[in-house]
């Protein structure tokens, strides 16, 4: 029997094969492997150069950010150990700086080091 992935819309474990399709009999979602293989590579975080981002990662700051509410902007070359969440307004990373806090960055204003 194939490796049938679970259904990505609802998670049943139902799913079966009907030709080139996954099909789930409980939400009706039809999805083929290729399309599941390009949802799941672009589910993963990247930083600026497309490196793939993991928690724990040390990555540097490539622009100065404005801190709303801070003392002053961070700077370039900033260094951070970096934990992947799902922030808010679309920041997907969450670390530590000195004289600042924990703040939510964007993947796109980092590289990792």
């Amino acid at each position: 029997m194939a490796n049938i992935p679970n259904c990505p819309q609802c998670q049943s474990e139902y799913a079966y094969e009907d030709g080139n399709l996954f099909v789930c009999p409980e939400c009706a979602h039809e999805w083929t492997a290729e399309s599941q293989k390009e949802a799941e590579e672009s589910a993963k975080t990247r930083d600026v150069n497309g490196n793939e981002l993991q928690d724990g990662d040390m990555v540097t700051i490539i622009k100065d950010l404005k801190v709303k509410g801070g003392s002053g902007p961070l700077k370039v070359g900033t260094k951070a150990k970096i934990r992947l969440v799902d922030g808010p307004n679309g920041h997907n990373l969450e670390s530590k700086f000195d004289g600042v806090g924990t703040l939510y960055i964007k993947s796109e204003y980092v590289k990792k080091i």
